[in-house]
Parts: structure tokens; sequence; C-alpha cells
């Protein structure tokens, strides 16, 4: 038995939301970690843990049950950030070594076991307990875990809440004053970038029940946004739970709670076991922007339950969850629905493809990563975009939706809980339908050019979907029709509109006061890029860093900097340095390369 102890110091400016680093683990060597999880691996992790708010650092013990594959004499943790007090081994002190930083990967802590035992590692104020026998896996690793958690301000992690109930928020105590202890357990097992803390002033309100189901939907944000929060979340989120248990499997995890981060959140949604985290971009006033929780909530299958073995493959993650989204478009509205968010997001895919044309291996759809590469400088629209036409491809191929469906649901049962490579995907795509089609089927397989998919690079996609849409009427169109038109606006065979046509559409249609971000972003990508119309650039650089909603998701910040900065570059250098602090450290690193302002950041 071993423990060891870790002081965890978050920078200041990751309160009060805390998130946790990425570590996607495969079978043979990731390139994105520096552990020996193919030798020993942790099944279980219990932490306990004190926030303490004044100094702004977690610390407490980790306690992890460890499993080894094969004879080992050292376990090595990946780390970031955390600054290690003592190691103990069957309550004694005991060795370690933590690394040097890698740049991308972090610091490697090393810990001596005995040569045929496992001890109880822990860390820092995080102590570990591993116990392990000889067994070898086939899977890269997975595993559960529990918590238990004090602060004076209520916890979320993501995981099912034991106590206190979720209705008493702070267990009944005055928030910021008194502490509470939190206890949670997930006995699902998940990677561990599924693992996720967050802390602050915040509220909960249950979504309406659905009759029979043991699940539960809600949603936490601070208590100014709580009401347009649950108005804008309540309709559709239960309902796209619903949907996706007929479509595929049983819901496993019990709860789906969303989590209204702050404006600096990057992403438009990260989905955490049992609590989505998402952006405040999503709050539009009209629910034209629930798509996203639907595409949160199929990783619940894709991703969360058959996970990529790593970044190489993340379309396995990003592909399904894309391809499932849609369908669930389609199921509550039709399937108009799905066709056009196929067809809004082919402008997305063809500008990422675009973007990467110096750097075209990352414009596959499988990537092979380099030892400490950074998989973020991959991250784009195209496993998402292309990985989902894919599918939709091999869908219509394979006879539709009847034939396809069943194969998903073999699939989601097939690697339930596991850990997959595309050549183990691929390899059950002819198993299914060689057991349920025959050398139809197989001869249908047999026809895709399954390099192309994988491995082409350049802007078109093999196969491509004859999918097409002629604007008419635009005052009856909803926002998703805004917003193609305005992308067919942007790209009409290297034509500019003239700016008195840019003028007039803003005054009829007032797109540069648009509450909905994603019709603010396709106004600003055709309007800095009209000769003329260059006078809406303070307007873009206001909307990027309005306090009240800051465009933090690089969705939206990272290509309208990027235009305004060709349009203007002193206004967006200056307006850039005084509002850099309030983005995540991820959007400030990669704005600065877009920017190509090279400043160091503490």
């Amino acid at each position: 038995m071993a423990s060891f102890w870790a002081r965890v110091t978050f920078p200041r400016r990751l309160v009060p939301a805390l998130y946790f680093r990425r570590n996607i683990q495969m079978v043979s060597i990731d390139p994105a970690t520096q552990a020996n999880y193919t030798d020993i691996s942790s099944t279980h992790v219990h932490f306990d843990w004190d926030i303490n708010w004044s100094k702004r650092v977690i610390s407490g013990s980790a306690t992890h049950t460890l499993l080894a594959h094969q004879p080992v004499d050292h376990v090595i943790f990946d780390s970031s950030y955390l600054t290690i007090d003592a190691v103990k081994i069957a309550g004694k002190s005991a060795q370690f070594d933590l690394k040097p930083p890698h740049p991308v990967l972090g610091s490697a802590l090393v810990i001596p076991l005995a040569s045929n035992w496992l001890p109880e590692i822990s860390r820092g104020h995080d102590r570990i307990q591993h116990h392990g026998s000889r067994d070898r896996c086939r899977m890269a690793r997975k595993g559960t875990y529990s918590a238990r958690v004090r602060s004076v301000l209520p916890v979320l992690l993501s995981a099912i809440r034991v106590s206190p109930p979720s209705a008493l928020i702070h267990g009944g105590k005055r928030v910021g004053e008194e502490t509470v202890e939190y206890v949670y357990k997930q006995p699902v097992s998940i990677p561990s970038y599924l693992i996720a803390i967050a802390s602050g002033n915040i509220v909960y309100r249950p979504f309406p029940a659905i009759p029979g189901k043991e699940w539960s939907t809600g949603v936490w944000t601070e208590p100014e946004l709580m009401e347009s929060s649950y108005w804008e979340f309540n309709e559709d989120t239960a309902r796209y739970v619903e949907e996706a248990e007929k479509i595929v499997t049983p819901y496993e995890f019990g709860v789906y709670d969303l989590l209204l981060l702050p404006p600096s959140f990057p992403y438009g949604g990260m989905e955490n076991a049992c609590l989505t985290f998402i952006t405040p971009t999503l709050l539009a006033g009209d629910r034209s922007l629930v798509d996203v929780v639907g595409h949160e909530i199929s990783h619940s299958w894709f991703g969360n339950n058959v996970t990529t073995a790593d970044s190489g493959h993340f379309w396995l993650n990003e592909g399904w969850t894309t391809w499932m989204e849609r369908l669930l478009q389609q199921a509550l509205h039709g399937p108009a629905e799905r066709d056009f968010s196929y067809i809004i997001g082919r402008k997305a895919l063809t500008e990422a493809l675009k973007s990467y044309e110096n750097n075209p291996k990352y414009q596959r759809l499988v990537i092979h990563y380099e030892f400490g590469e950074d998989p973020d400088d991959a991250y784009s629209s195209i496993p998402y975009e292309k990985g989902s036409n894919f599918l939709l491809y091999l869908e219509r191929l394979l006879g539709g939706l009847d034939v396809f469906v069943p194969y998903v649901k073999d699939y989601v049962t097939t690697f339930r809980g596991k850990s997959i490579r595309t050549e183990q995907w691929k390899e059950h795509l002819y198993s299914y339908f060689r057991q349920n089609g025959g050398e139809e089927k197989i001869r249908l397989l047999d026809s895709v050019d399954w390099d192309a998919w994988f491995y082409g690079e350049g802007l078109q996609l093999p196969d491509p979907s004859k999918l097409a849409f002629n604007a008419t009427d635009l005052k009856d169109f909803n926002s998703n029709q805004k917003v193609v038109f305005l992308e067919r606006l942007s790209d009409i065979g290297g034509v500019s509109l003239p700016a008195t046509h840019i003028h007039h559409l803003n005054a009829t249609y007032n797109f540069n006061t648009s509450s909905n971000a994603e019709i603010r972003l396709r106004w600003y990508n055709l309007a800095l890029t009209t000769p003329g119309a260059t006078s809406y650039a303070r307007d873009a650089a206001e909307w990027l860093v309005d306090p009240k909603g800051l465009k933090g998701r690089m969705k939206f910040c990272r290509p309208v900097f990027k235009k305004l900065f060709r349009v203007d570059p002193k206004l967006t250098t200056e307006t850039w340095k005084l509002n850099s602090q309030f983005f995540h450290p991820i959007a400030r690193r990669l704005i600065d390369k877009d920017l190509g302002i090279a400043e160091h950041r503490s």
C-alpha cells in the first residue's frame, strides 16, 4: 500500500470554474501521455479535497486502486501544475521524482514500487491507494471515481451527488460563509478527461421529469442567469435524452445536468459525465441554439461510453456525436432540420480545411501525432464535420436509417465502456454487415475509398453529398436559415457584394445587433471582408469583449479577431491587450498566435 500527497494550485483566472486537462489514453503508445498505463493503471480513484477560496488552492488526497497488467516496479502519473508534498507507501514515506514540465504533456510523476506488489500512492494532500493483480489489458484505461469536497461555495463534479441533495444547493447553510462537505460518486467507468469539478455561487433548478425515466435533468447557473437559462433549455434537454435512448441504448449515467459557465469558457460545451459545461452564448432567447445541448447529450454514447483510444482517432468521438446530434434534430424537428445542419456545417468544414493548407496532415480524419505533439493544434471542425459526413455517406450507401440505426445500436453495445481506434470500428462495421446483409453489403463497403476518407487531404470530401439550398424569402427564415443565408453571401464565387448592400442588409435585418452569436459570427465574417463596409470593425471589437457576454468561446472569438486584424490591426491589438486576461488560457495562447503576439503568459 502506498500514499502520496499533493497540493493543487489553480491560477486565479480559473476560479470559479476549475478545468481539468484532457488525458486521452490508448492501447498502444499514446503520444499525448507520459504515463506507463500499459503496465499499470487506475481502475478507481477517490478524491478528498478542500477548496481554499482565499488562497485559490485545492488541497487534499486522491486514493487510487491500481491494476497491474504485467510485472512492474514503478508507476508514472501525468501531472500538471501540482505541488507534490510527499509520497507514502504502506504508511511510510517513499521516494518520488517529479520530472521537469514538458510544454504539452506536463510533469511526469515517477514513483518506485516493490517488484512484485502494488502499493498505495498518494499525492500531496491527494492520497492514492493502489491495489492490483496481474492482467493483460486490451483497451485504453477507464475508471470509476468518488469524492468528498469541502467548500464555502457549492461544488459540482461530473458524478452523481450523494449529499447534500441538489435541492438544498449548499446543504441549507450560508453560501460563502459556512463550509459544507459534498459527496459524489461516479459508478460508470469513464476516461480521465471526463473528471471535472466546478465551484462558485451557483443555484439549481430541475427540468420537468419524464414519466417512467429513472434519470433526471436540470440546470445550474449563477442566480442572475437562472430564469433565462431555465427557459432556454427546459423544453428540449430531457426530450433529447429520451429520443437518444430510442435511437441507441438506455442512458446510463443517472443524471444529465447543465452548468452554464462564465463567458470565458472557450467551447460550446464540454460533455463531462452527468454534468455538461455550456457557454452562455447559447442564451439566444429563442431556443435556436439548443442543438449544442443535443450534441453534448449525444456524447453520453459516443465519447463517454464508446471512447476514442487517443487523439489521433478523435473523429470517433466527434464525428459520431455530430451524426447523432443531427439525428436528434430530425426526431424533434423533422428531416429538413437534419439536412439543414449538414449545410450549415459544410461552410465550417471548408474554412477549417483551408486553415490547414500549410499543414495538410491536420486535414485528415485520422491523424498520426508524434510524441509530445499538441493535439490542440489540430482542433477544428474537421473531425466533427468530415466525420459526420463520412457516416452520413455510409448510412445512405448501406440503405438509409432503417438499415443503419440497428448497426449503430450494435456498435454501442459491442464497445460499451471501451476505448477503440478506427481500425477496430471498421472491423466491427464489416463484421456486422457480413452477418446482417451478406455479400451485397460487403460489396458496398468494399467500394468505399477508405484511404481517401481516413487520410485524404485537400478541400474536397470523397463522395460528397449532393445537399443543396436555395434562399428565397429571408423574412420567413428562422435563425438557422439566416446563418446559411449569410454564409452563402460570404461564398459566392469570389465576388464581393457592394458595401451599400451590406448596409442595407443590416438596416433591414439588424444583423449587427442580433443576440444570436451564430448570426453575429456570420455577419462579421461577411461585413469585415467587404470593401467599404469596414465601419463595422469597432462594433465587432466591442462585441468580442462585451463584459455582459464576453465571447470567450473560440468558435466565435478566433475567426472574428483574425478578420478584424486584417481590417484594423491597431484596433485589434489594442482591444486584445486590454481584454486578453478575461479569456481562457487556451484561447489566449491561440489568439496570441493568430495575431502574431509573442508574449510570456505567467
